[in-house]
């Protein structure tokens, strides 16, 4: 039967060869990200800042210019406006009001409103208002559950594996968390309640990503029990590499659609879907695997009868 390989069987590709260099790399991006999270920030959504998002669609194709100079003489701060879907669909965002809920729902009316005289026939189709008190919570509740899901994937590597696997997983998720926090600060993209489902998926298939490759060491380091780490590494990203670019590959050509028709909603969170999968993939072969190298083989050793293996990469 005819299966479509990506790469040939029994690669023999040293991949430690680069640790070094992918580890430098990961280090320096992480950095780079985690400063530009303080300057210029990262671009809040209304779930996480408070404000007012108004949906709607005007009976002809928008007059962007016009619609903008008659919102911003309401006298209610920035007016951003966005086309989305048809050139009949407009989505309105204002900056939080001054005062409570109460403030940011009046406010929403009054655009309402506008909208209905400035251009009759306008369509409100969604409208939301979020408070300081609502995005505050809104957002702690999302760093926790980042959090938790964290303290729970180092736990459960550190009890399917050991200890140096779970520790291997969850500093490489952080660093490749920061590198998507990073992609949201230079980008401008909007940070919210989107953003942290997003994180949570790429945190998700990036774990099980290195399950996959940590069960492959795992097993040759019962089997072979006298090769050096190195090779053994080598051996086994190179033993689940189809599978992992496979993986990989099935899953970007599956978000493409939606990063690219997914409408404003969706498009973010496709964008950097795209993005997490392929770092999550680069990082279980040139972080994780790293890191479980430099964390010394002596402690990774078990006891079994070593069995010399026919396509190990040779240590140059």
């Amino acid at each position: 039967m005819f299966r479509l390989r990506l790469i040939p069987d029994n690669t023999k590709i040293p991949f430690m060869n680069g640790r070094y260099a992918g580890l430098i790399t990961s280090a320096f991006l992480s950095i780079a990200s985690l400063i530009l999270f303080f300057h210029p920030g990262l671009n809040y959504g209304i779930d996480f800042r408070g404000g007012i998002v108004i949906e709607a669609r005007t009976p002809q194709a928008t007059d962007f210019a016009s619609l903008r100079h008659t919102l911003t003489g309401l006298g209610m701060g920035q007016v951003a406006l966005q086309e989305f879907g048809s050139n009949q669909d407009v989505l309105i965002r204002l900056e939080r009001q001054p005062g409570d809920d109460a403030a940011q729902q009046v406010a929403a009316d009054k655009v309402r409103s506008t909208l209905a005289t400035a251009v009759p026939g306008t369509q409100v189709r969604r409208v939301e208002a979020v408070g300081a008190s609502v995005s505050g919570e809104l957002f702690t509740n999302g760093m926790l559950a980042l959090g938790l899901a964290m303290v729970a994937m180092l736990f459960y590597i550190w009890f399917r594996f050991e200890w140096q696997f779970g520790l291997g997983a969850v500093v490489t998720l952080l660093l490749d968390i920061t590198k998507i926090v990073g992609f949201y600060a230079i980008t401008g993209l909007q940070f919210n309640l989107v953003a942290v489902a997003a994180i949570l998926t790429i945190m998700g298939y990036s774990i099980n990503d290195k399950v996959v490759v940590y069960d492959r060491m795992r097993e040759n380091l019962r089997i072979y029990k006298k090769m050096p780490l190195r090779d053994l590494i080598d051996l086994s990203i190179n033993e689940t590499l189809n599978r992992t670019l496979g993986t990989s590959m099935c899953t970007f050509l599956s978000v493409i659609p939606l990063a690219l028709f997914g409408g404003e909603a969706l498009q973010d969170f496709g964008i950097v879907l795209l993005l997490g999968v392929f770092i999550a993939t680069t990082s279980s072969i040139f972080i994780a695997a790293p890191i479980l190298l430099f964390l010394g083989e002596n402690r990774l050793r078990r006891g079994a009868p070593d069995v010399q293996p026919t396509n190990a990469p040779t240590t140059p």
